[in-house]
């Protein structure tokens, strides 16, 4: 990993990284990944257990990692982060990938509660923010290295009832190209990971309803992939300053329908309002 961006005369060296949310789903198979590239790794998760467990894990075969406990939403944890990562880690930080997030959907706009809109902007959109202002300075003073932000095919697909997190992925692709027109022409890789269903514990762990539970369930055998195959996928993107990652064949067919055909995709996206299903549990 990290050939084509480390300006180092050895350019086998492997990346310094700090992955957020790394607990489990998406954040531990880039922990995982990294490692198995030869990386030194920061596992952070708001709950230090399973931050400790991947770290275990990758300790048991021979590599390093440490875990360390951080909830994103807290920018004062984030810098703590930053300053531990910097302890622990044999070179400085030279990738930061910006997983951790929540899931929440089920309801329309003017259903779900204040309290969840708050609750999914405070993780999935606040910290990435939090993430970018901390180490986005860090890498532009070492110079090279790459920044992974985990958005999601919900950040241009606009589906029916995922008001909130639709709108905090939105935001997290547009902080994720501000980010790569910022950093161009430096040989800082910058990359948006967009994935439709992947399959982590995201649905269990999250506010989401029954029935949209249910119908993420249906599709995940014919659209859902491994936490593994999206890690190796977006890592081999980033070494080739890929911007947007689509690991999916429905998110890629989402992006160019979408762009192609706008309002015909907005009707298309609005049959799924009118499931009989999801009308019930609303």
């Amino acid at each position: 990993m990290f050939k084509q961006l480390l300006s180092r005369k050895d350019a086998s060296k492997h990346a310094f990284a700090v992955v957020t949310g790394a607990g489990s789903g998406i954040g531990q198979a880039f922990a995982l990944q990294i490692a198995k590239r030869g990386g030194e790794v920061v596992c952070a998760d708001i709950n230090l257990l399973t931050a400790q467990q991947t770290a275990d894990i990758i300790n048991a075969s021979g590599g390093k990692a440490f875990a360390v406990q951080c909830d994103v939403t807290d920018l004062a944890q984030v810098e703590n982060l930053a300053e531990q990562a910097e302890k622990l880690l044999s070179a400085p930080i030279d990738l930061v990938i910006n997983n951790a997030g929540v899931g929440a959907g089920g309801k329309r706009i003017g259903e779900m509660s204040m309290d969840d809109w708050k609750w999914v902007m405070n993780v999935n959109l606040w910290g990435v923010i939090h993430g970018c202002h901390v180490f986005a300075p860090k890498l532009r003073a070492l110079g090279r290295g790459g920044m992974i932000n985990v958005a999601s095919t919900a950040s241009f697909s606009a589906a029916p009832l995922m008001g909130a997190y639709n709108a905090t992925k939105a935001a997290v692709l547009a902080i994720t190209e501000t980010l790569a027109a910022e950093f161009s022409g430096t040989s800082v890789a910058i990359t948006a990971l967009c994935p439709t269903i992947v399959k982590t514990n995201i649905f269990e762990a999250g506010r989401i309803d029954d029935a949209a539970k249910k119908l993420a369930s249906k599709l995940a055998p014919f659209t859902g992939v491994s936490a593994e195959s999206v890690a190796i996928t977006t890592l081999d993107a980033l070494d080739r300053r890929q911007l947007y990652v689509l690991p999916q064949f429905d998110a890629k067919m989402i992006w160019r329908t979408k762009r192609l055909m706008p309002r015909l995709y907005t009707r298309g996206a609005g049959l799924i309002n009118r499931l009989p299903s999801l009308n019930k549990a609303s």
